[in-house]
């Protein structure tokens, strides 16, 4: 159980690019780093606008003279000082993800990216391979990926107690947009404009959560081929879609399927991944993320609660309260940020067992999600059709 002491030897000096104020997505990030005192905020460039900027980071407890008015003055400057940062979360649209990244691994900072990390998957492996070259952590926050209950999905799995997988049924489906949202709000426009937002709005923004998920729970299943299809319901989002339908085969024979939707009307967040074996089924669901349904065939349906005495150790490893009491977003997202400032420190410190030994959402995970967008758009732009995983 995680009790809230820091685990380093000191905390990471972190900065911040984008997240001011009234980022919603910034609020959570700054609250799942400075949970375990493993980052301390000192600097950032939190908006477009300097002197907005400079307001909010001084309202956060950061000195004026480190609140700087972009990226590149914030790590020029922060390149000078003795104690400048060491680690920096970009919390930006997605158009500016690629090259924010770029400038921050090259000035020697580690990175924690919002998803996806850049557009193409070229651009994903160029920084991929910055990341290895520099010695440096490059995370992705697919933030539900911390929850304990995903770590037991995948003991049970790696035990056999599903059997032979043969379905992935994933699905990210709110109904939030179901409406012309963007015209009122800022942060939903540019999600579907193709400048900003990319070559996808749904598959991108939310498909790759569930699909990251799967990936957690079952390491060695690998897609050999997909097919999609994409729609845009709400008038004024083509060529982007708000609805999207992905399957996907896997060289082990199992096949997976992603439902990604912005306008399922009425669901509230509706993120699921349900693994269904020979001989049983799990299913978890981020709206109940405190319960694991596990379902043997011909027996009855059992709920496995968080933090209970029978789960796999690595699933009980990063309880924060105990069992009974919900844990939900906040603690998923603490969990990955305390891994990350793990993974930053044994890198730092040449400790290459302990770097082996923690699993968070890194570079490779950045690189998957992007060419797994990449390649449903090819699928969906030519009429839907098989397109292959490694051509």
């Amino acid at each position: 159980m995680i009790h809230g002491e820091m685990e380093l030897a000191a905390p990471l000096r972190w900065g911040m690019v984008g997240g001011g104020r009234g980022s919603q997505i910034g609020y959570i990030h700054r609250s799942a780093a400075l949970r375990d005192a493993n980052f301390q905020l000192v600097a950032g460039a939190f908006d477009i606008d300097p002197v907005a900027g400079r307001d909010f980071g001084v309202r956060l407890g950061v000195a004026p003279e480190r609140c700087h008015d972009s990226y590149h003055a914030l790590f020029e400057a922060e390149a000078r000082r003795p104690d400048g940062i060491q680690a920096v979360s970009i919390a930006t649209p997605n158009g500016t993800h690629f090259e924010i990244c770029k400038a921050a691994l090259e000035a020697g900072l580690h990175v924690v990216c919002e998803k996806p990390l850049c557009f193409t998957t070229a651009e994903a492996l160029e920084l991929q391979a910055l990341a290895q070259a520099r010695g440096r952590v490059l995370g992705v926050t697919y933030g539900y990926a911390g929850h304990q209950l995903i770590e037991e999905a995948r003991a049970r799995i790696a035990a056999g107690e599903l059997g032979e997988i043969r379905i992935v049924q994933m699905q990210f489906a709110h109904g939030f947009h179901c409406a012309p949202a963007e015209r009122e709000s800022a942060a939903t426009r540019w999600r579907v404009d193709p400048k900003m937002a990319g070559p996808s709005y749904v598959l991108g923004d939310i498909g790759t959560h569930p699909l990251y998920l799967s990936e957690v729970m079952l390491p060695g299943l690998e897609i050999d081929e997909l097919l999609c299809s994409r729609q845009s319901f709400v008038p004024g989002r083509a060529p982007l879609e708000d609805n999207a339908f992905t399957i996907m085969k896997y060289t082990s024979g199992a096949v997976g399927y992603v439902w990604s939707c912005a306008v399922n009307a009425g669901s509230m967040h509706g993120q699921k991944i349900r693994v269904i074996g020979s001989r049983a089924s799990l299913e978890w669901w981020d709206e109940q993320p405190n319960q694991l349904r596990l379902e043997v065939q011909g027996e009855p349906v059992r709920i496995l609660e968080r933090g209970m005495g029978y789960l796999d150790a690595a699933a009980r490893a990063e309880d924060r309260i105990g069992g009974g009491h919900p844990e939900g977003l906040f603690e998923a997202w603490s969990n990955l940020y305390r891994r990350f400032a793990l993974a930053m420190d044994a890198t730092d410190r040449g400790d290459a067992a302990r770097l082996a030994s923690l699993r968070y959402p890194d570079v490779h995970a950045g690189v998957h999600g992007v060419r797994w967008v990449e390649r449903c758009v090819q699928s969906a732009d030519q009429g839907g059709v098989w397109v292959r995983w490694r051509d």
